[in-house]
């Protein structure tokens, strides 16, 4: 995981909060939340024995093991109800993200905020969090590989305070947005050789997308 996807997942979580680390791959973004003071408690997760070995290791080399907990398990399923008021899932496709929200939901509605950080369908993460009764209270950009990625802070529905995201502010903004103009031109071209396609809601739908970016940059200047 890249540093500065680190940086903004842990400015996301508030200080003090049990966090549950999920995918945690080598505990990288578990070491550094204890090494940054947001926390003392972390439940770090991984499916695969190899990301668990490894994070296990690196967690003993920076002497946090009485701080991060290494579980092997699938998604949430090895995550109490009320253990953790802080659910972390980054590094993972949009589609999977919420597939392992669904699975647990017990889990989910007793955490206080989700930091989600889809690789791929971040439309997905809106889709999915409207259904369990919590709201998205800021976005922020982080780029890694050259490609820039929304990463989530998603708040209960009570606790909701409208702002404006952190993205629109970002110095990323505008790479992002060309990013995924790009995307979207190559989804209409290639629906553009099938009339059916082209008759149909979704070619609609990304032709008016297409057409709010091209806004949005020329208002930025592209």
């Amino acid at each position: 995981m890249s540093d500065a996807r680190i940086k903004a997942l842990t400015e996301f979580v508030l200080p003090g909060s049990k966090v549950a680390d999920i995918g945690a791959d080598h505990g990288y973004f578990s070491i550094e939340l204890v090494k940054s003071g947001r926390t003392n408690f972390v439940i770090a997760t991984d499916k695969n024995s190899g990301p668990v070995l490894s994070a296990k290791k690196n967690i003993a080399a920076a002497g946090f093991e009485k701080f991060i907990e290494v579980r092997q398990g699938d998604g949430l399923k090895i995550i109490n109800p009320g253990e953790v008021d802080t659910i972390c899932i980054a590094g993972m496709g949009g589609a999977l993200i919420c597939e392992i929200l669904k699975n647990s939901p017990e889990v989910v509605q007793t955490a206080e905020r989700l930091i989600l950080q889809p690789m791929n369908a971040p439309e997905k993460i809106s889709d999915c969090i409207s259904s369990i009764g919590k709201k998205i209270s800021d976005i922020e950009l982080a780029e890694v590989g050259g490609i820039v990625y929304e990463i989530f802070c998603i708040d209960r529905a009570e606790n909701f305070v409208r702002k404006d995201f952190k993205k629109f502010s970002s110095p990323l903004l505008k790479k992002f947005l060309n990013q995924k103009l790009q995307k979207l031109i190559v989804v209409r071209d290639e629906m553009s050789k099938s009339p059916a396609a082209k008759s149909g809601k979704k070619f609609l739908s990304v032709i008016e997308e297409i057409a709010e970016l091209e806004g949005l940059l020329s208002r930025s200047g592209k």
